[in-house]
């Protein structure tokens, strides 16, 4: 049976001179007019409504029966009074989209800038396409155990739990991150160097507000993540888009010198878009440029984990000496999206700053969450989920190989895959990747150009495609496919100027 709904209905105060009963009829009249009470709405019970206006429910009563009498309620008894259907309601809203633009309050910079989001198309498909980049198999995701976990928590849930937690994150869950990072990345750290947060943008945003003055620059990959470019610009950094190559950050180009580079944000174990893994001498000097110039690397390994012709390499982090390298991880590629938890591992001499700021801006991530994910951590199925899933993609990144070899031969040219749940495919010379990949998509195949990366340094035009979500079956179809959709987009969209060579 359907039930009226029990939040309170905000009503106008009374004026001066007018009676409890007229006020009621005003003040419920014009919610009904105004459409937020929304027709065929099942109206509060009279005892109800007369509790929470504390009048009498023979005010409530009269009102009810005279706001029948005029149309704009009806009902039975025992059914309960509703909003009729048949009244010419606007839905709210509608009178304030209907008021001229130049009174409405403009958008500050900042505003600008967080409205034009990178993130805002696709990204809460439910079911992604052959071939979508940033996927990982939610399929084989072992939910039974998570709901096992979940389940066991909530039953042990009692009224001391329910309180704020640690800003800095549940401390279980940073022993057990700082424990898995020191036997396979390398780190040497410690609980009181994590910082539990709601996902990496969230980890970047708190570094750019912590670091960065307005002036100041942040030396980031071109092409390269555009999520960690927004948020130094709306720090009020100055971006430095830095070349590129197929081994990742250019350090052999002489680095900015001028004291003014603040910041530094790499992806060296897979190089976000091209999939290059940076080489240690290029760490070392990067590690150096750092500590020369008193600037602060953001090392953010979003998908490193997964590594296919050797063991996962150490990170940057595990190589600073000196406090310099920030490492952001998260849960959301491992695992699964909707989690919403990242961490970063923080140099000791920003541990209080961080917490203080997660206090500050958000109080902590949920508690409930982070518990269930420290028991899956400590109980191993972290472990072997990961080992389970990096022979999965494994056999998948070699069946993509494959398929494009047999399907997409002379189309573009699948760069080897080591690392990660994508793989870079170069378009011929003069392709326009931003046409292919949406030509590419009007027929069912998702891509995402490389140039989508870019800020101003030059690119190959290329591809960036996802494995990981699909079946070896998933791929060769998908492969098949995109076969005459990619002629035909290449033979149809106007060339660019060739791209010469890597910078």
């Amino acid at each position: 049976m359907r039930r009226a709904e029990e939040r309170e209905l905000a009503l106008g105060p009374r004026q001066p001179g007018s009676t409890l009963q007229r006020w009621l009829y005003t003040e419920l009249r014009e919610a009904i007019l105004s459409g937020r009470i929304a027709p065929g709405r099942l109206m509060p019970a009279t005892r109800d409504l007369a509790r929470q206006q504390a009048v009498s429910r023979g005010t409530v009563l009269a009102v009810y029966e005279q706001l029948i009498a005029e149309g704009y309620l009806g009902g039975t008894r025992g059914s309960g009074t509703v909003v009729l259907n048949t009244l010419p309601i606007s839905p709210v809203g509608t009178a304030t989209r209907q008021r001229k633009d130049s009174a409405r309050p403009r958008l500050s910079r900042q505003g600008e800038l967080l409205a034009a989001s990178p993130f805002m198309s696709r990204e809460g498909a439910t079911t992604a396409r052959p071939f979508s980049p940033n996927q990982p198999d939610l399929r084989s995701f072992p939910l039974t155990i998570w709901q096992r976990i979940t389940n066991r928590r909530s039953h042990s849930l009692s009224p001391e739990t329910l309180g704020y937690g640690d800003p800095a994150g549940f401390l279980p869950l940073r022993k057990a991150i700082a424990e898995h990072l020191r036997y396979s990345q390398r780190i040497d750290c410690h609980a009181g160097q994590v910082m539990i947060l709601g996902g990496a943008q969230q980890a970047l945003d708190l570094c750019a507000r912590l670091l960065l003055e307005t002036g100041d620059s942040a030396l980031v990959e071109d092409p390269g993540y555009p999520g960690a470019a927004r948020i130094f610009e709306l720090a009020g950094a100055q971006v430095l888009g830095w070349p590129v190559d197929l081994e990742g950050l250019c350090t052999d180009l002489a680095l900015p010198d001028d004291g003014s580079t603040r910041l530094a944000y790499v992806t060296a174990a897979h190089q976000s878009p091209l999939g290059g893994t940076l080489p240690l001498a290029r760490r070392l000097a990067l590690l150096a440029w750092a500590e020369a110039h008193n600037t602060v690397i953001i090392e953010d390994d979003y998908d490193g984990e997964y590594r296919y012709d050797a063991a996962p390499l150490p990170a940057l982090k595990s190589l600073d000496q000196h406090g310099r390298v920030i490492y952001l991880g998260t849960f959301s590629k491992l695992l699964f999206p909707s989690l919403r938890l990242a961490y970063l591992v923080v140099p000791d001499w920003l541990a209080d700053a961080c917490t203080s700021a997660i206090s500050l801006t958000c109080r902590h991530a949920p508690v409930f969450a982070q518990a269930v994910l420290a028991e899956f951590i400590a109980e191993g199925h972290f472990a072997r989920h990961l080992r389970h899933m990096r022979l999965l993609y494994g056999e998948r990144a070699a069946c993509f190989e494959q398929s494009c070899a047999q399907h997409l031969a002379g189309l573009l040219n699948v760069m080897p895959i080591t690392t990660g749940l994508d793989a870079t495919a170069i378009l011929p010379r003069d392709a326009d990747d931003s046409t292919v990949a949406c030509l590419l998509q009007q027929g069912g195949i998702e891509a995402r150009a490389v140039s989508f990366y870019r800020l101003s340094q030059p690119a190959p035009p290329a591809l960036v495609m996802g494995f990981s979500a699909f079946s070896t079956e998933e791929i060769t179809r998908g492969a098949k496919h995109m076969q005459p959709l990619l002629e035909s987009a290449l033979a149809n969209t106007p060339a660019r100027p060739p791209y010469s060579t890597m910078p």
